[in-house]
C-alpha cells in the first residue's frame, strides 16, 4: 500500500534523526509561491521540479506545534488506510478541535501532506464535502450501486466519491459550468438544458469544491464534449473560472483541471456590445482591483491574450457586472437570447 509505505518512510526518517540526537524536520514544497508553478497548455498549472521548500522544525517554539499536528494527521491517515475507513476534513478536525483550533489548520496540513507524499487526497481516505449541484442529460451509477438520473427540473448534489462513478450515459452536446447557484436555478426554471440542445449544467456555488472540479474533469474525459463557463464579469468570477481551468492545487492539476474550458460569459466586452445599461454596472472596489491585479500576473494569462484583453477592459472601465444584469433586458434574456446566440454563433474565448 503506497500510502502506508510513504508514511512509514517519514516516520523512519524522524526516528533516525532522533537516534542521532538531531531535531526532526519536515520539508514541504511552497505550494502557494507562484515562482514554483509553471503553466502547461495541455495540463494547466504544475509545480516545477526544482521548487523552493520550507521547513517545519520540531525544535522551534513557533513551528513545533505544527510539527506535532502533522504527525497527528499522518497517524489518523495511516489508521484510516489500514482499516479502509474514510473521513471528511471536518471529521478530522473534530478528533481534536482544541489542538487544531480551526478547520483551516487541518485543511492546510492535509494539502501539504498530499503534496509531500505526491498522493491524491482521495487516496489518503480523506473525502471532501460536496456543495456543488448537477442537472441535465446525464445518468450514472454511484460506487454503492445507486443509479442516478439527472433531469432538467431537479438539481442533484455532486457525489462525494466522483472517482467511483461508472456507466456515465449522456446525449449532451455541451457542459455549462455556472458560477452562482441563483443563475443555475434560473436556467433550470427556464428548462434551458433541453430547450436548445441536450446539455449538462453544473454549479460549484462560488469557489468550486474539489468534488465539483473532479466531476467536470471526469465528464470532459468521458464524454469528450465542449465545456463552457458562465461567470460574473468581475475579478472574482474570472478567478473562480480559473479554478476549473487551471488553478486547482498545482500538484494535482492533471486530475482536477480542464484547460479546454471556454469562457462563454458574462464578458466585460459584452457591456458595450450589448449596450448594457450603465445603472446595472457596478464600480470595482479596492478588493476587486487587488484581485484584478493578481490575475494579471498569473502564469497562464500570458498564454491567453483574449482573456488579457477582457481583463484590460475591466481595468480601464473600472466597472463589473453580475449575470443578473441581463435581466434589465427581460427576465429570461439569459436563457432565451444570450446563451443561444453565444452557443450558436461562437461568442466565447
Amino acid at each position: 500500500q503506497p500510502v502506508l509505505s510513504a508514511i512509514e518512510n517519514i516516520t523512519e526518517d524522524i526516528i533516525k534523526s532522533l537516534s542521532r540526537n538531531e531535531a526532526p524536520v519536515l520539508i514541504l514544497k511552497n505550494r502557494s509561491d507562484w515562482g514554483n508553478i509553471q503553466f502547461k497548455d495541455s495540463v494547466g498549472l504544475q509545480m516545477t521540479s526544482n521548487c523552493t521548500t520550507r521547513k517545519v522544525r520540531s525544535d522551534c517554539p513557533k513551528s513545533a506545534p505544527k510539527f506535532a499536528l502533522f504527525l497527528k494527521i499522518l497517524s489518523i491517515i495511516y489508521k484510516m488506510v489500514q482499516t479502509n475507513i474514510y473521513a471528511t476534513k471536518r471529521d478530522i478536525f473534530y478528533t481534536d478541535p482544541a489542538h487544531f483550533c480551526n478547520q483551516r489548520v487541518v485543511d492546510d496540513i492535509i494539502n501539504d501532506i498530499s503534496c509531500m507524499l505526491k498522493i491524491p487526497r482521495r487516496n489518503l481516505h480523506i473525502l471532501s464535502t460536496s456543495k456543488g449541484c448537477i442537472a441535465g442529460n446525464l445518468s450514472y451509477i454511484e460506487e454503492d450501486g445507486t443509479r442516478v438520473n439527472c433531469t432538467c427540473s431537479t438539481a442533484v448534489s455532486v457525489p462525494s466519491n466522483v472517482e467511483g462513478l461508472r456507466n456515465l450515459i449522456t446525449e449532451a452536446k455541451f457542459i455549462l459550468v455556472i458560477e452562482k447557484d441563483a443563475t443555475f436555478q434560473r436556467l433550470l426554471d427556464d428548462n434551458f438544458c433541453s430547450r436548445m440542445y441536450p446539455c449538462i449544467l453544473i454549479t460549484g456555488k462560488g469557489v468550486p469544491d474539489m468534488n465539483t472540479r473532479l466531476l467536470v474533469r471526469k465528464l470532459w474525459d468521458t464524454c469528450q464534449i465542449p465545456v463552457f463557463a458562465l461567470m460574473d464579469a468581475d475579478p472574482h468570477g474570472k478567478s473562480n473560472s480559473c479554478y476549473f481551468m487551471f488553478q486547482s492545487m498545482s500538484f494535482e492539476a492533471h486530475r482536477l483541471t480542464v484547460p479546454a474550458i471556454r469562457w462563454l460569459g458574462l464578458l466585460p466586452s459584452d457591456f458595450d456590445r450589448l449596450n448594457i445599461p450603465q445603472n446595472v454596472l457596478i464600480p470595482l472596489t479596492k478588493q476587486d482591483q487587488t484581485k484584478l491585479d493578481s490575475l494579471h500576473i498569473r502564469p497562464y494569462i500570458t498564454y491567453q491574450p483574449a482573456w488579457k484583453k477582457e481583463l484590460d477592459i475591466m481595468t480601464t472601465s473600472k466597472m463589473k457586472a453580475e449575470i443578473q444584469a441581463l435581466t434589465s433586458f427581460s427576465s429570461d434574456y439569459l436563457s432565451r437570447v444570450y446563451l443561444p446566440n453565444k452557443l450558436q454563433f461562437g461568442g466565447w474565448i
